[in-house]
């Protein structure tokens, strides 16, 4: 079976850079480094990631905890996706100045647009703290004993290991528990929009070219750090100052071409490399599909009424977005999983996993790992359902909702807590649901509603139901709550939150939908959150202990730690696939392929004239290639969730390309990576420039970039960073 040459990618990790991995920067020197070197890098490990000098690191910012960006200029400008900074780009949009459609770029710096809680975090120093993380902790028995006792050493050494007064200390665990890493980090607050194209090129493609390739989408936006007079962190103030980087990302002019070197340097989010087989078998046939389900409703719905009113495109089009990303994804990864065969593959894996157990003699500490997860795994399995059930219709994609969720908490607060953190939790949603409502319509939610609230009551597991849903007529209860209830518009949210505490409860619990928020919560909370955190703690405990078997048991080979959206570096090679039988995609697609794709007026693939007649007399001014204009490339680089806006780094450390997706055929490499079909997406760096300089022309910010040619240089030079 041919499958079974890659079964190893989970156990024993490949010693092909190529098919996977996301490896801490502190710790590429040996290996990793030669194996960089073999695929053609031509930088050290030291010129990624040093304490005492500047590097790679410092240029690498992560971006509002969720995204990655990368600094491009001596002045702090620093570049991410459009879709990271796309609720930024909106909450400055109105039908006025609508950003959105029509981009923005500031020309001066006195135009640049602050934005409210919006922050940048750069790591200063890594280190290894397992020793001081576990003191005391081995003598614990019970799993919740050895969690408490974590949680205290973690928050003792984050307050007494020294740093700056701006500064701040993380700790981070790895390997499921088994290890654990501190990260000194500088968080900058001051964060302001410089530059958006408008979504027909930021967006190109929306959520039907999401996931696939090959894509044409100008995935870039453009943000500046500001800094106090003495480049340290600060509040927002006109006062503040352009940051000064450590290092800042050169840009190199000279392209990619199939197996060129590419690193990608970035925060990716959360990946499951090392789940059993037991549980990617219920991902892809219980909770993936009922996931996608509801998400499916809920988009259809809002895709009706954004395609028919302008003023609801921009209202629900950050939300929107947010729903189908994942609900994309979903597909994706299931029929991936499905395609490249990982539960057999795992099931394999456990095989020779088990003999390993037994070769070493150490059947007494993980002989009965495997059968403690297929047991635990099958006792779940109703939980995680009602679980994800509630989470979706919920707290995610019904507003009213979620909206009445919050409320729910408030009054938990008052019982658990005492009026006074009642009333302070309670004049904050006051105030901070302003925004929400303004992105709110009611008309869009009640239909929404109607289809999720048939879903939970039909499909989620009976057992777990409030009386009020048995049987339930969702068109009816949909009138009687979107007609009665206060929780449709802000002043009515206003008017149930305001007198005394016992005023306010009262209002909540006459309210109809609060009533059915408060019914449904009540039965998870009680019913279903418990047994899901007790099996779930069980699970955890056997993941940790698993981990441990695969470091142990396979001490010559390489293992990387799942992603937790810490400073990782994936690296690999510019390079096509074929997804399926007689299919092959190259890794470069160019500006022609938006002129095949573009439907005037389309809600997707409109394009904007002045990119037509850009295209059609050919200006390309220096970015071209060979009378054409590069757009997006492909690589084998490892990437997930949190990589969107990571740089593309070229051999000598140069930005080639800002990472932005991934195929379709390879979503599922959170959980099992296939060389053969995992590919992540990257913007080319010269379709960026050509954006910024031929369509908008921000002369003012290409002029802050330094703009190199490495390929064409016919000597290397020892690569020197800037110093502090």
């Amino acid at each position: 079976m041919k499958f079974l040459r890659v079964l190893l990618l989970l156990f024993v990790v490949q010693t092909q850079a190529q098919q996977g991995g996301m490896w801490i920067p502190s710790l590429l020197e040996g290996m990793n480094e030669k194996e960089m070197k073999s695929l053609g890098m031509k930088m050290s490990a030291k010129d990624i990631y040093d304490v005492n000098h500047s590097s790679l690191k410092d240029a690498v910012p992560h971006f509002n905890g969720g995204c990655t960006s990368e600094v491009i200029s001596p002045k702090g400008l620093i570049l991410t996706n459009h879709h990271c900074g796309f609720s930024q780009i909106q909450s400055h949009s109105s039908v006025e100045n609508d950003y959105l459609t029509n981009g923005f770029w500031a020309y001066k710096m006195e135009e640049e647009l602050p934005n409210e809680n919006l922050v940048v975090t750069f790591i200063v120093k890594i280190e290894d703290v397992t020793t001081q993380v576990l003191n005391g902790v081995a003598s614990l028995t019970s799993e919740a004993e050895k969690q408490k006792k974590i949680q205290e050493n973690i928050t003792s050494l984050s307050n007494s290991l020294p740093k700056e007064s701006w500064q701040e200390n993380k700790i981070r665990t790895f390997f499921e528990g088994n290890q654990y890493m501190l990260f000194l980090t500088e968080t900058f607050k001051d964060v302001r929009l410089v530059g958006a194209p408008p979504s027909a090129i930021g967006k190109f493609g929306s959520d039907t070219d999401n996931w696939v390739w090959p894509r044409h989408t100008g995935d870039f936006s453009l943000f500046r750090i500001y800094a106090d007079k003495n480049n340290h962190p600060a509040a927002y103030s006109k006062d503040n100052v352009p940051y000064t980087p450590k290092h800042f990302l050169p840009i190199s002019l000279d392209g990619v071409a199939e197996d060129d070197f590419t690193l990608v340097f970035g925060y990716p989010g959360k990946t499951n490399e090392y789940l059993p087989a037991v549980a990617i078998e219920q991902i892809v046939k219980e909770l993936n599909p009922a996931k996608i389900e509801i998400r499916d409703r809920a988009l259809k719905v809002a895709d009706g009424f954004m395609r028919k009113d302008n003023a609801i495109k921009i209202q629900y089009a950050s939300k929107y977005a947010g729903i189908a990303n994942y609900w994309k994804k979903w597909i994706g990864e299931t029929q991936g999983l499905k395609k490249s065969n990982a539960v057999a593959i795992k099931r394999e894996a456990e095989k020779a996993f088990q003999q390993k157990v037994i070769k070493a003699g150490k059947q007494a500490e993980y002989g009965n790992l495997l059968s403690d997860f297929e047991k635990n795994y099958a006792e779940i399995a109703p939980y995680a359902s009602a679980r994800d059930y509630f989470m979706e219709v919920v707290q995610k994609n019904t507003e009213l909702l979620s909206v009445g969720f919050k409320l729910y908490q408030l009054e938990q607060v008052y019982n658990t807590k005492g009026e006074q953190s009642f009333t302070d939790r309670k004049n904050n949603l006051a105030t901070g649901l302003d925004e929400f409502y303004k992105d709110f319509n009611a008309t869009v939610d009640r239909n929404v509603f109607e289809q999720l609230i048939e879903l939970y009551a039909t499909k989620s597991p009976k057992q777990f139901l409030p009386a009020s849903l048995s049987n339930v007529n969702a068109k009816k209860l949909t009138a009687d709550i979107y007609d009665k209830s206060k929780l449709v518009n802000y002043s009515g949210l206003k008017e149930l939150l305001t007198g005394d505490t016992k005023t306010v409860l009262a209002n909540l619990n006459n309210d109809k939908g609060y009533q059915l928020v408060k019914e449904l919560a009540d039965k998870y909370n009680k019913e279903v959150a418990p047994k899901y955190d007790e099996i779930n703690l069980r699970i955890t405990a056997l993941q940790r202990t698993y981990m441990k078997a695969q470091l142990e048991l396979n001490k010559d080979s390489r293992i990387f730690p799942d992603a937790n959206s810490t400073l990782r570096v994936t690296y690999g090679k510019v390079k096509g696939y074929a997804p399926k039988d007689a299919t092959l995609y190259t890794p470069v697609t160019y500006l022609d392929g938006v002129m095949e794709k573009y439907i005037p007026g389309d809600y997707e693939f409109d394009v904007p004239s002045k990119l037509i007649d850009l295209y059609n007399t050919k200006d390309y001014g220096p970015y071209g290639e060979n009378g054409k204009m590069p757009v997006c490339f492909i690589g084998t680089n490892h990437t997930t969730g949190g990589n969107s806006g990571s740089p593309a780094i070229d051999a000598k450390g140069n930005l080639i390309g800002l990472n932005f997706d991934r195929v379709w055929e390879g979503t599922m490499s959170d959980i099992y990576y296939d060389p053969s079909i995992c590919r992540n997406v990257m913007v080319d760096i010269r379709y960026v420039l050509f954006i910024m300089d031929k369509y908008a022309g921000a002369k003012n910010l290409i002029n802050e970039l330094k703009l190199v040619h490495p390929k064409k240089s016919k000597t290397l030079k020892k690569k020197r960073f800037r110093k502090k």
